[in-house]
């Protein structure tokens, strides 16, 4: 397993390193086919001091990436959350691979009604004309949509714009691999 801590806005004590390490390697009990978990820890100026440390983790298992985010006052507490975030991610991914089959008995199925599988109910077309991302935000604004494909004039590529729960945007720009 990989690990890579980074520290934007804030330079990281080995002491944090470790309890990073820590905190986080438990998780590798409870799913041990992670390949790499990605930390990034920024410190933020804000006027709530319950947001003051942001820690973000990402985690790859095969392929099935796992995110959780928390803030707070005392990094190691933000910390001690995220790991609590993403110990119920895994144990939701686990029993979504349980209940797929792999691993279901009958005396389990024979409580729990089955739930219809999803699937595509609608198919959008529409033209993709090339656009800068100033255009693309103008665009999803006026539509008035969180989110919005467009072909970027700029890179030649298609990429995903979308709203942040914080009201700046991101930019989705896809790599084969």
């Amino acid at each position: 397993m990989e690990l890579q801590i980074t520290g934007k806005n804030i330079e990281l004590a080995p002491t944090v390193r470790q309890f990073i390490e820590q905190k986080l390697g438990k998780l590798e009990r409870h799913l041990p086919n992670i390949t790499e978990f990605k930390v990034e820890i920024s410190e933020e100026k804000t006027k709530s001091p319950q947001q003051h440390f942001v820690v973000q983790v990402t985690l790859d298992s095969n392929g099935t990436l796992l995110r959780g985010v928390e803030r707070g006052e005392d990094l190691l507490k933000a910390v001690g959350k995220v790991a609590a975030v993403m110990n119920r991610q895994i144990e939701h991914y686990k029993g979504k691979l349980y209940e797929k089959g792999r691993g279901s008995s009958l005396a389990r199925s024979e409580f729990k009604e089955e739930a219809p599988p999803r699937k595509v109910v609608k198919v959008k077309r529409f033209a993709v004309k090339p656009m800068s991302v100033a255009e693309a935000i103008d665009q999803m604004e006026l539509l008035g949509h969180d989110f919005f494909l467009f072909f970027n004039a700029d890179s030649e590529e298609l990429n995903l714009l979308y709203r942040r729960r914080d009201g700046d945007y991101g930019l989705i720009e896809p790599e084969l691999g």
